[in-house]
């Protein structure tokens, strides 16, 4: 036998045993049949509420949290760890607000705030101050100093054309900076609604004590200051400490650039008025069946995949913020190439680019393949923002592209935001397994590509990055602006 058919055979013998991988079409029908056929992930969040309830930071409830999905991952097959951090961490105590004239308080119902001191006893006259924007102190520099700042939560109707939006972290360090011994935030959702959430923009204890107060009687109050002067008396006790928290981490290893990551994250933490089940549980419980449906399929993409609960999110972004430091520290954080945020996602319509127009075209072209499996949900819609407030900012501040689903939610729940009602029956399952369908493909399509659609920037680039979407102020006014003018 001559040579040159030796190694005809031989070639033949090689590639014809060597299997073929699937083009991505194939891989996200397979996803998809995967998803609607074995989705557990509606069943996870239900248990989790019904046995665990909360999921607050340093509590007992947080750890179940964290040992629960640390199973989960485990009983998938997974690589799986825990990324244990020490913080100082704050929970509620006794509150009691009183509002009226100066001589008939009377006691309206409210939520403190987070990271309020712990203990505080003011009574002082209220001013309005609208937004609770720069604009609005500016002004008159000196009518909160000694006083209680009362604020809208989000932006007032009928404010000007332009108006910036600030987080009540953001508009509370403002109260502080111009004098204000307390604030009063306006909830905007009706009904009575009380909302909390954190009202420091570090993470650390702030100065005055800060509450939330429901839309009608805050609109009410509104109303009576344009007639007579309005005084507080809030009174309240905390408790702060350093307690132990741990992210949780599963791991699919990359076939071809193993080195390289593509993190899906999403905080599995909550308040404790209620289960938060929306917050985050519908996201970070997508993540965890996202993995499960990664596993089931044995889909190993070029990348490394990670699927991350963070804990701390609610308190500061400070699982996250760990994740990042412990990156530099070690000299990782380059390999870092994308992060998906999953915070109160579902239902996706399509994905965002985090801000990054030139990775427009990937998200497009993948969401063309998206709709040739279901066009009657996913629209292929490609979103253009750049945000911060949740697990992607640490990230972003290294340059690190970022996406998140193009949620498409009932608007009635976001009424139920960081509130008492934040409860499993507001957990909707086919959003949710559409959730995790589609960020499963295109987490798969990240993690796959021959070329990223967006790559780290370095410093100068990030800085311009984050002063072109307009988020300058509101990293100075937290502390996280590192750049000198």
């Amino acid at each position: 036998m001559k040579k040159t058919t030796i190694l005809f055979f031989a070639l033949v013998l090689v590639f014809g045993c060597t299997p073929k991988k699937d083009d991505q079409a194939t891989i996200f029908k397979k996803i998809n049949e995967e998803a609607l056929a074995n989705s557990v992930a509606y069943e996870n969040l239900e248990e989790a509420t019904k046995t665990i309830g909360h999921r607050l930071t340093g509590s007992p409830e947080g750890a179940k949290a964290e040992e629960f999905t640390y199973n989960l991952f485990k009983s998938y097959g997974l690589e799986v760890e825990y990324q244990p951090f020490e913080v100082e961490s704050w929970s509620r105590g006794e509150i009691e607000v009183q509002i009226g004239s100066k001589n008939k308080l009377e006691e309206m119902p409210a939520v403190t705030l987070a990271h309020s001191p712990v203990e505080a006893e003011v009574t002082a006259e209220i001013v309005d101050m609208g937004n609770g924007i720069d604009a609005d102190y500016e002004a008159n520099p000196d009518a909160v100093k000694g006083k209680i700042a009362l604020v809208y939560i989000g932006t007032l109707p009928n404010s000007p054309e332009g108006t910036p939006g600030l987080h009540r972290s953001e508009k509370t360090a403002l109260a502080t900076k111009y004098g204000a011994i307390g604030i009063i935030i306006i909830n905007q959702v009706d009904g009575g609604v009380l909302l909390t959430g954190t009202a420091s923009v570090t993470g650390s204890l702030i100065t005055i004590p800060a509450v939330c107060i429901g839309k009608e009687n805050g609109m009410e109050l509104k109303e009576t200051l344009k007639k007579s002067k309005q005084y507080a008396s809030i009174k309240m006790t905390n408790e702060s400490g350093l307690i132990n928290a741990r992210n949780v981490i599963a791991t699919i290893e990359g076939s071809e650039l193993p080195e390289e990551k593509v993190i899906v994250g999403g905080h599995l933490d909550s308040w404790d008025l209620a289960t938060g089940a929306i917050d985050n549980g519908i996201g970070s419980f997508a993540i965890i069946d996202m993995a499960r449906t990664f596993a089931a399929l044995d889909l190993k993409p070029k990348r490394t995949v990670q699927f991350v609960m963070f804990m701390g999110e609610e308190e500061g972004l400070l699982g996250s913020r760990y994740m990042v430091d412990q990156a530099i520290e070690n000299g990782t954080i380059n390999q870092i190439k994308y992060i998906m945020n999953q915070d109160m996602s579902g239902n996706p319509a399509g994905f965002g680019t985090g801000g990054r127009p030139e990775a427009e075209a990937f998200f497009k072209e993948v969401g063309k393949e998206i709709m040739a499996i279901d066009s009657t949900t996913y629209k292929n819609v490609v979103s253009n923002g750049a945000g911060l407030h949740s697990d992607h900012q640490p990230f972003m501040l290294q340059g690190i592209p970022y996406t998140s689903p193009a949620s498409r939610l009932d608007r009635a729940i976001y009424g139920c935001y960081h509130a008492d009602c934040d409860d499993f029956d507001l957990v909707n399952k086919e959003h949710m397994v559409n959730n995790v369908r589609f960020s499963s493909m295109m987490l798969y399509a990240l993690a796959d590509a021959d070329q990223l659609p967006a790559q780290k920037l370095n410093d100068a680039e990030t800085k311009a990055f984050l002063e072109g979407h307009n988020l300058k102020l509101k990293l100075q006014i937290g502390g996280d602006w590192r750049w000198e003018d």
